[in-house]
């Protein structure tokens, strides 16, 4: 491969106007496409196959008019008289039925839906409701309860709701236009005193947001590339490159639309994690790139090595993220798979572009590409390639290695990365073992994690659906926002009074369960055999209690069924989010197991090793539960008041769990295969240590700083899975870079020794050899200065 790359590299550097044309056709020709196709996004929480949505096939046999829970487009407007008045009041009764007026002029509005106030709605309904249901035998005590859970004004004539319902099929089909006149009659009622806000899937916005996080991100990102570079030059190369292959994959996600149901918060993903590794691979590249320009006047030359040395790096620590964001379609769930499908392209974009578009770049500059300098870069030992180049070289290694001290190298060639190694090399069990406590005490609390999916009672307080959420919380209840909506099939009983009975037994027997505030029947199909029961819990959508009451509802499904022959399902959005939440926590364990496993086989491919992979695996499991165990605290547990405490979103963890396997074997390639290929060359294993960490230390901590940087700044998304995430992220690198990769992992090398390099012949033979480390560029390189020096490297340990 390494081979490979080389010639790419350096055919990419002679060719610089063909591929830079190229890209550039690339980019253009996507974004003309996309524009022409794409649709807007939409957040469709489901999984065919679970219990919800096989109760929501059951009501659509028996209602064929019903619409899945995400079909449809509605609002819910919330208006409240200030404390102390009520909306029966005069002043308020006026500011409401003007409202109510602009809202019935509103584009796209169902003209079979009228929109009313909710004090004449409420007058109406309790009126209708009451007598109809005293009609049909029920108490009047019952009635009246069953009416004043419908109602649309609360017990104190506070807070009312007034619905709207639209005429298309779905949420994506509502124009701008249509949201801005309902905002519109929104600001002006305000003015009258009233408080208003709104919630529903027709509000929802389906742009993309504003880009500060990324520009945040990117800032940080330049800053950290001219103190690693002291180059303007330089240190603008990464970001363009990365921000080239961010607006392909942004671009071809938007593309995607056209064709699959992508969620809002897919393009956020992608572009958050292709501007982190895009900046990262193109930083490794052109890190390799200057060290072999010390040794080449031939810059295609220095550029071929590069790609084909670092760029072998980055093919692998590529494709482990590829494979790991592409294993989510494993667990089944469609926007998951979309989410992570969109994200691996992103980054094998990343990888093609570091690999092709830099050299191209690098080839256009020739010996511009570290001009604008900021400071003198003194040219030190560790900047120097480990390759020896040529007999004189090898044996004057060798000397050294074989007397004297082995960490003592020439003048000036110590650096942070080589004192950080000598002293965790002293003292390895004290700092090996203050990391794993550190890591250890974190993962704690995983033991509490509660997964939901996002709610209005979830989102932003800043958010005009929060507002919403909280005004029907306090009035109604929580359980209003969260209703369940049990299906009740009578179609096997004799029919008329005898199904009329069974709907009767099933609805009593739901509204005696804890934690339910009501339970009544709000639809009957023509033939009286099926049946909508809607049930309103005590508890909120994301209330632990809610979850409890739809496992007692499930629980007890199979004894009203033999009891009354009926057939039952419980539908509705909260309870297809509870079961959506639960099978990605069953699927949590599963897809840890198989990227573990990944990791273990192609770390054994990459180093030769059993031992090192062991380490590097167990290493990422704790940065992994360390990470999660924090985000808890901070997230859902509301530890120093950062976030309003909330269940952890759902999807956050299994993406985390993707993403970081892939940013793990990063590290664990760019700074470990420095110590392989030190090893090779014939250092000790605790020399090769130190020189590991001499030539990729500054490196890999830049580009940690990097990612913690692009990751942290989406904290500031409104978004809480987007800030979650980015979260998480920024902290799974600080933990897996700094404490797993540069302090655990060659404490527990140092420990090890040798034996860290053990592997099984039988294992050796049967492995592939990827060459990460560009071997092969070294024995070719050999070859071509004469068979003498060839056998002199061989014997040094350059296979």
């Amino acid at each position: 491969m390494a081979t490979r790359l080389y010639r790419l590299g350096k055919l990419a550097y002679r060719r610089w106007p063909v591929v830079l044309v190229s890209w550039l056709i690339v980019l253009v020709g996507i974004a003309g496409v996309s524009a022409a196709i794409s649709k807007p996004m939409q957040d469709e929480f489901s999984i065919p196959g679970i219990p919800s949505e096989q109760a929501q096939t059951l009501q659509q046999e028996l209602f064929p008019g019903a619409r899945s829970a995400y079909d449809g487009a509605g609002a819910t407007i919330v208006v409240a008289a200030p404390e102390g008045q009520t909306l029966r009041e005069p002043t308020y009764t006026r500011a409401v039925d003007d409202l109510v007026s602009a809202l019935r002029g509103t584009p796209q509005i169902d003209a079979d839906a009228p929109v009313v106030g909710p004090v004449a709605a409420a007058a109406g309904q309790r009126e209708q409701l009451v007598e109809a249901s005293v009609k049909a035998g029920q108490p009047r005590a019952v009635a009246e309860a069953n009416a004043a859970a419908l109602s649309p004004l609360s017990e104190d004539a506070r807070v009312g709701t007034i619905s709207l319902t639209f005429d298309v099929d779905k949420p994506t089909d509502i124009d701008k236009a249509t949201q801005e006149h309902v905002a519109e009659a929104l600001s002006a009622a305000r003015t009258t005193g009233l408080t208003v806000a709104a919630s529903g899937s027709a509000l929802q916005s389906f742009e993309l947001p504003g880009g500060s996080s990324e520009a945040i991100g990117i800032a940080i990102a330049a800053l950290v590339l001219v103190l690693t570079f002291g180059s303007l030059v330089a240190a603008g190369l990464p970001i363009l490159t990365a921000l080239v292959g961010v607006g392909i994959g942004a671009l071809g996600v938007t593309a995607a639309t056209a064709f699959v149901n992508v969620g809002s918060t897919t393009p956020i993903l992608a572009t958050m994690l292709g501007l982190a590794v895009g900046i990262d691979y193109a930083l490794f590249i052109l890190s390799r790139y200057r060290a072999e320009l010390l040794h080449h006047d031939d810059r295609e030359e220095a550029a071929g090595l590069a790609v084909g040395r670092a760029g072998s790096a980055v093919v692998f620590a590529g494709l482990t993220v590829v494979i790991a964001l592409a294993a989510l379609g494993v667990v089944g769930i469609p926007l998951l798979t979309s989410m992570g499908i969109a994200a691996a392209a992103t980054v094998l974009v990343a990888v093609l572009i570091a690999l092709t578009l830099l050299p191209a770049l690098l080839g256009m500059l020739g010996g511009k590409a570290f001009a604008g300098r900021v400071r003198r870069d003194r040219i030190v030992a560790d900047e120097l390639e480990s390759e020896p180049r040529d007999l004189t070289e090898v044996t004057s290694r060798r000397e050294a290695l074989q007397g004297g001290d082995p960490d003592r190298r020439t003048p000036g060639s110590d650096n942070g990365g080589v004192r950080w190694a000598r002293l965790v090399g002293r003292h390895p069990v004290i700092i090996g073992l203050l990391g794993i406590v550190l890591l250890g005490s974190l993962t704690v609390p995983v033991k509490d994690l509660h997964l939901a999916l996002p709610t209005d009672s979830t989102s932003s307080t800043e958010t005009s659906a929060r507002r919403a959420a909280d005004l029907i919380d306090g009035a109604f209840g929580p359980g209003r926002n969260a209703p369940l909506l049990l299906v009740v099939d009578a179609r096997a009983t004799s029919g008329g009074q005898a199904a009329g009975e069974a709907i009767g037994t099933v609805t009593s027997w739901a509204a005696g369960l804890p934690d339910v505030a009501n339970a009544q029947v709000i639809a009957q199909n023509e033939a009286g055999t099926g049946a909508q029961v809607l049930i309103t819990p005590r508890s909120g959508g994301d209330d632990i209690a809610t979850e409890q009451l739809l496992a007692a509802l499930r629980d007890g499904q199979a004894a009203q069924e033999q009891a009354t022959g009926t057939t039952l399902g419980v539908t509705g959005v909260t309870a297809i989010q509870t079961d959506v939440s639960e099978r990605l926590a069953g699927a949590l364990a599963p897809y840890l197991a198989i990227v573990v496993g990944l990791a273990f086989v192609l770390l054994m491919m990459v180093f030769r090793s059993v031992l090192v992979p062991l380490t590097a695996t167990v290493g990422f499991l704790l940065s992994v539960l360390a990470t999660l165990g924090l985000t808890v605290l901070v997230f859902q547990e509301g530890l120093f008041g950062l976030f309003e405490p909330a269940p952890i979103m759902s999807f956050m963890p299994i993406l985390v769990i993707g993403i970081v396997f892939g940013l793990a074997m990063d590290y664990q390639v760019f700074l470990v295969t420095r110590m392989r290929e030190a090893y090779v060359h014939g250092d000790s294993a605790r020399h090769s240590i130190i020189e590991g960490f001499r030539f990729s230390a500054r490196v890999v901590t830049a580009a940690a700083i990097i990612m913690i940087s692009v990751f942290a700044a989406f904290i500031a998304q409104d978004q809480a899975l987007i800030q979650s995430i980015g979260f998480a992220l920024a902290v799974a690198v600080l933990f897996d870079a700094f404490v797993v990769r540069m302090t655990l992992i060659p404490a527990v090398m140092n420990l090890l020794g040798d034996k860290a390099w053990w592997l099984p012949r039988w294992l050796d033979r049967l492995l592939p050899d990827v060459d990460v480390e560009g071997e092969s560029l070294t024995r070719a390189r050999a070859a071509q200065r004469g068979p003498d020096e060839a056998r002199e490297l061989e014997g040094s340990g350059v296979r």
